[in-house]
């Protein structure tokens, strides 16, 4: 700025897309003397405009400064999110990419389906042709859904939406749906009933018929499941992809696919490495009744989200629907297995109950309130409530700030609050050095943290960043150690 005290130069600049021009959001200085009607200085961007690395602006503010506001911004303007993937080319994040969908399949979310999956493959035998059409695929499945996931972004993104990775999950209209998904899922798992039974014989013979169709579903599914989780490497990835133009962004996700992919790809291509896997056999079924507990335990987890997200009735509305559900099933299958024809019609009415119970907590979840009216994941002990005109003013106090970006539908967040932020270790670190905790939950909507997630060159969460008085902030990998932390704070 060419006029000193009236900017916070140094805190994080908020840079966002709204339809056709950029916003940029600047923290005023604390100590400020007068307001103020236009910012005039030096813009610079890593990438330069029009191949000048720095161009000199004077423009207005897009409103006034009023007295004890903490932030004021500038329309028109564009510059360079302060971020550690600024510098980040096309080439390094499709090798982000690539690799974070590699790690992908190790996501606690994903695992139940890989296992599935792989060991699937011991039911082909080892036919070369098959089992590389049933990989090719599958591996379609999952890089379309990629495809598709990138285009929504990118048009709910131009319109000035700030959305990212697991943004569907922010409804609790998809989370409840996904928790059905699931229990459907442990119940075939379960044995309560088979597709095949399940299904109208014509369907049945069509699906017989059709396996590929079953592998690619089965790409997608992969794909739906692996929304809760982010694996290193993917934030910088995704984060550089949704900042560039379209072809960038499906060059990403599509790297993104690829890497998801590929193990089983691998697999199908290469015989070699199948000869590690058991035969087909009786142990297949009680690998499968296994898996189902964790399928289970993820129904238990969507609940959570969703009474985090609404309230405790959702929680029971959604109970209530599940069980209808199931009843429906066993209802149907026993029809099927030759019992009376009024157990067709009892599964039909419990389908029907399902459906109008359903139908209320999608209601719940279009009158919920506002997404940014209160925090859903609670805080508790030193930490605080995530507010962008918090991180200036503790610095400029001379504090370090350690800001969590989290949600309670990230499976990887979760994970990480209590094995690491929570741990004695590190809360000891951060009372030693004075460093303010702050948590910014982005489990319901919130375009406030969407911007300040923009503004460090990521999409979605987890993020971790530590904001350093005088210094640049630092951000941390998505999958935490203690001893990052504390070696991190070692360095105030």
């Amino acid at each position: 700025p060419f006029n000193e005290g009236k900017i916070e130069a140094s805190a994080p600049q908020v840079l966002a897309r709204e339809g056709s021009t950029l916003k940029l959001t600047l923290p005023v200085a604390s100590q400020r003397v007068g307001d103020f009607t236009r910012v005039a200085g030096v813009l610079s961007a890593s990438k330069g405009f029009g191949g000048r690395s720095a161009a000199t602006i004077d423009v207005p503010l897009a409103g006034s400064v009023v007295a004890g506001a903490s932030t004021s911004s500038a329309a028109g303007a564009a510059a360079a999110p302060a971020s550690s993937s600024a510098e980040v080319s096309l080439g390094v994040a499709l090798a982000f990419a690539l690799v974070g969908g590699i790690l992908l399949n190790l996501m606690p979310c994903v695992f139940p389906v890989l296992s599935l999956k792989v060991f699937g493959f011991a039911a082909h035998g080892f036919n070369r042709g098959a089992m590389r059409a049933h990989g090719l695929a599958f591996g379609g499945g999952v890089i379309v859904s990629f495809w598709l996931l990138a285009g929504l972004l990118f048009a709910l993104r131009a319109g000035g939406s700030q959305l990212g990775w697991g943004f569907q999950l922010q409804s609790p209209a998809v989370i409840a749906s996904l928790a059905v998904l699931f229990f459907v899922l442990a119940l075939n798992l379960s044995g309560v009933f088979e597709v095949g039974r399940l299904l109208p014989s014509a369907l049945s013979s069509w699906s017989a018929r059709n396996a590929f169709v079953n592998d690619a579903l089965s790409g997608v599914l992969a794909v739906a499941i692996a929304s809760p989780c982010s694996a290193p490497f993917m934030g910088t990835a995704i984060g550089y992809g949704l900042a560039q133009s379209a072809p960038s962004t499906f060059a990403v996700f599509t790297a993104l696919g690829l890497g998801m992919a590929l193990p089983y790809v691998l697999l199908a291509f290469f015989p070699g490495w199948r000869k590690h896997l058991p035969f087909p056999g009786p142990w297949m079924v009680r690998l499968k009744q296994i898996l189902a507990f964790p399928l289970y335990a993820t129904v238990i987890w969507l609940a959570w989200v969703l009474g985090a997200q609404l309230d405790n009735d959702a929680v029971a509305r959604l109970g209530a629907m599940l069980l209808l559900i199931a009843f429906a099933l066993w209802a149907w299958q026993t029809r099927r297995t030759g019992g009376a024809r009024a157990w067709g019609w009892t599964a039909l009415a419990g389908l029907v109950a399902a459906i109008v119970v359903g139908a209320s907590v999608v209601g719940a979840s279009t009158t919920g309130g506002d997404s940014t009216s209160k925090p859903v994941v609670a805080d508790k002990g030193p930490w605080q409530d995530y507010a962008p005109e918090r991180v200036p003013q503790l610095t400029a106090a001379g504090r370090a700030v350690f800001v969590d970006f989290t949600a309670a539908w990230c499976v990887t967040c979760q994970v990480n609050k209590r094995m690491v932020l929570n741990a004695d270790a590190v809360q000891r670190a951060f009372a030693q050095h004075d460093v303010a905790l702050l948590r910014a939950d982005w489990t319901r909507r919130d375009p406030t943290i969407g911007h300040a997630l923009a503004a460090l060159g990521r999409s979605g969460v987890p993020v971790y960043v530590l904001y350093r008085p005088g210094r640049e902030p630092l951000i941390f990998p998505e999958v935490l150690r203690q001893s990052t932390i504390t070696d991190a704070l070692a360095g105030l």
